[in-house]
């Protein structure tokens, strides 16, 4: 991992409330060394952009049980527009094949799907953000 643990937003935008898997992975993550900002569901994506400016997060990840999902190109032009296009967004939860690659294609680094490993997840946002701190110096 890196010199200082990454920092990772856990979040979930719109108005899918369960919440059962984005506080199993946010504990996971912070059982793993990293620094965990969690959020209560039902986010907007204003209120997810300020908080990871605030925070300085290295990674977002949005859980999406739902549709809610299909936000996430939104947020990722929030982003661009903060000038926060240096921060990772990982998604994870129920995202049928079509609309990963909308996902991908709007910039989402990577998606994980029902089943995937903890350890995996942890690892990827390790990678993540040694590749955003790389850059940033």
């Amino acid at each position: 991992m890196t010199k200082h643990a990454p920092k990772v937003l856990v979040t979930k935008i719109g108005l899918d409330g369960h919440d059962r898997g984005s506080r199993v992975v946010a504990s996971f993550l912070r059982d793993a060394g990293m620094e965990v900002v969690y959020t209560p569901p039902w986010q907007d994506i204003p209120t997810v952009v300020k908080l990871a400016m605030e925070e300085d997060v290295d990674v977002i990840g949005v859980s999406s049980l739902a549709t809610d999902h299909l936000i996430v190109p939104k947020l990722m032009q929030a982003l661009r527009a903060a000038g926060l296009e240096d921060i990772a967004v990982v998604v994870g939860g129920i995202v049928p094949d079509a609309d990963e690659a909308v996902l991908l294609e709007a910039g989402v680094a990577r998606v994980f799907h029902p089943g995937s490993a903890l350890e995996d997840i942890a690892a990827e946002i390790g990678r993540l953000t040694q590749q955003r701190r790389e850059v940033r110096i």
